[in-house]
């Protein structure tokens, strides 16, 4: 995978990245506790034959390395460097949760370089519940990782779902998550308690579709909708699901991002 170097607020970053395919840009952005090739080979893969796609793995992903300082627009600056090294001039942009908040603030520092947005599940600013279940978040990651991917599913999945699952589906359930989860995506959990684009999303002026959950339970739906109303002109598109759309309904969330991306390169 290539790297690409980025100066941050407090030092130096190799940011590493997937890329495939050919046409015009699209660079999707991943969340907490994910990296690129966990989160995006499906869509990848899909929007490959027409796109070239490029997919960043964030500080505390893959093997990109970041200063132990970071904030969300440093996270938009290893995004931006991804799509520079790849030579994408401008792109369309996508991004989940973590990734969603970043992609805003991308969206919103460097308008220009931005053709569409869509984004899953962002939140604009930190909450008092946001900072209880992120701060849990943190103090798992540090004591209890096994708890950690016992929560997650719980929190992450709509209740039908589950509701068919064995304990055995339960169980396969938190090891796949017991697999993704990684010390150094502290960093991502602590940004995840800090963020606020609020002053970013008037800047905004790319196309954009907002993709909310409406049985989320890491992020409030009334959060989501909130980010919609806060940049002139975007659609919301309400979906009956938990945080963890893209897994929940795969086909769903990539025909909501790729019609929207094919609308407007289309023009």
């Amino acid at each position: 995978m290539p790297f690409a170097p980025v100066t941050l607020g407090n030092g130096p970053s190799d940011v590493e990245y997937l890329v495939t395919g050919s046409g015009p840009g699209v660079v999707l952005v991943h969340g907490t506790f994910a990296d690129a090739e966990a989160q995006w080979t499906e869509l990848m893969a899909e929007l490959g034959s027409r796109y070239t796609v490029v997919a960043p793995n964030l500080a505390g992903s893959g093997a990109t390395t970041h200063p132990a300082e970071m904030t969300v627009e440093d996270l938009a600056a290893q995004v931006l460097a991804a799509a520079d090294h790849a030579g994408l001039a401008t792109f369309h942009l996508a991004g989940h949760s973590l990734g969603a908040v970043t992609a805003a603030a991308l969206a919103g520092l460097r308008p220009g370089r931005v053709n569409s947005l869509v984004l899953h599940a962002p939140w604009a600013a930190p909450t008092a519940r946001g900072a209880g279940q992120f701060g849990l978040w943190l103090d798992l990651l540090r004591t209890d990782r096994d708890a950690l991917a016992r929560l997650l599913p719980l929190c992450a999945l709509k209740p039908e779902t589950m509701a068919a699952w064995t304990t055995e589906d339960f169980d396969q359930t938190v090891a796949a998550f017991a697999g993704l989860i990684d010390p150094r995506h502290a960093v991502q959990v602590e940004l995840d308690r800090v963020a606020d684009i609020r002053a970013l999303l008037p800047r905004i002026t790319a196309p954009t579709r907002v993709l909310a959950s409406l049985q989320d339970h890491m992020v409030p739906v009334a959060e989501q909708r909130a980010v919609a109303a806060a940049i002139a002109g975007a659609e919301l598109v309400e979906f009956d699901a938990g945080h963890a759309l893209p897994l929940e309904d795969g086909p769903g969330f990539g025909k909501a991002v790729a019609e929207f991306l094919d609308r407007h390169t289309a023009r």
